[in-house]
């Protein structure tokens, strides 16, 4: 039983921090309904914000958040105005090939700066310890403080998006952009905003991240097919559904730990024996093929 206590557990602890992840990637497609391919690159500028802000300060690396925040709002800004609004003037297939060649550029410059090593943070107030929350399961501190700030981000977001006049226009750029700009809302500057949004809420997840996930320019690939996942899952354009459908992946991310549990409690040889470990992220691919196949609007989607 502690087993699959303590995989739940860990499974949704991690699904906040993922949910937060996906956040940026459907509020863009919501907004604009373009697919950013380098989103895991934003991440990954993140992480490396985060890691270099703290080793170069000495600051507690959860008190970065707000450098990693200001850096993924300005990279998005820059990637729209630069680049991306002129992407919309061409034909899907060129949005689609523009982002995944800005995905190549960032990882690739990323390689050039830093090196393919990994890099990891190793001090901090919360690295280290860990708190026993019951059952038997023990929940490392900076996963614990990670999930509770990507819940904070998420509300954050959310209120912005519900409960203030800019978040209405967002809103009404989303659903219909051409009636946007008809009643005077600068739409322009609601896709920047957007792009904004999504950057600064990625690498405010990469500098969570990086507090118990080691860095490199590759990482990206990895946290981007799992955004896609999530965001389909949950359906394009629904923050509610980026949050819920985070939990769910987080907890398929968990399945050696309940696949371990029914092994042991069941007594099943030829289970102990298949390396669940090695076929979790499948698992989350596979979720990903299902969802889209059988309803591609996702469980929460409200676009037509």
């Amino acid at each position: 039983m502690e087993i699959l206590a303590g995989s739940i557990v860990a499974g949704l602890f991690i699904g906040m921090v993922l949910a937060l992840v996906a956040l940026g990637l459907t509020i863009i497609f919501g907004v604009m309904d373009i697919v950013n391919f380098a989103h895991g690159e934003f991440l990954m500028i993140g992480m490396y914000t985060g890691l270099l802000t703290a080793q170069s300060t000495g600051m507690d690396p959860l008190f970065t958040l707000p450098v990693a925040g200001l850096v993924g709002f300005l990279l998005g800004i820059a990637c729209y105005t630069g680049f991306v609004k002129y992407l919309l003037r061409g034909p899907m297939i060129a949005q689609l090939l523009g982002t995944f060649g800005l995905m190549l550029f960032l990882r690739n410059l990323a390689l050039l700066i830093f090196g393919s090593e990994d890099r990891a943070l190793h001090h901090g107030a919360l690295v280290g310890k860990s708190l026993e929350i019951g059952m038997g399961v023990i929940i490392p501190a900076t996963k614990l403080a990670a999930a509770g700030l990507s819940i904070s981000a998420f509300i954050a977001v959310w209120l912005l998006i519900n409960r203030t006049k800019m978040g209405k226009a967002l809103t009404a750029t989303a659903l219909n952009a051409q009636g946007a700009r008809y009643m005077g809302i600068p739409t322009e500057r609601m896709n920047a905003l957007a792009w904004g949004i999504g950057g600064a809420s990625v690498t405010i997840a990469g500098a969570l991240l990086v507090n118990f996930w080691s860095v490199n320019p590759f990482v990206g690939l990895l946290f981007t097919m799992i955004a896609f996942a999530i965001v389909a899952l949950g359906g394009f354009g629904s923050v509610p559904g980026a949050f819920f459908a985070g939990l769910v992946v987080g907890l398929i991310t968990e399945i050696p730990g309940f696949w371990d549990f029914i092994t042991y409690t069941f007594n099943v040889d030829w289970m102990a024996k298949v390396p669940m470990t090695s076929f979790k992220y499948m698992m989350v691919y596979l979720a990903y093929f299902i969802i889209m196949v059988v309803r591609p609007r996702g469980l929460f989607g409200w676009k037509h």
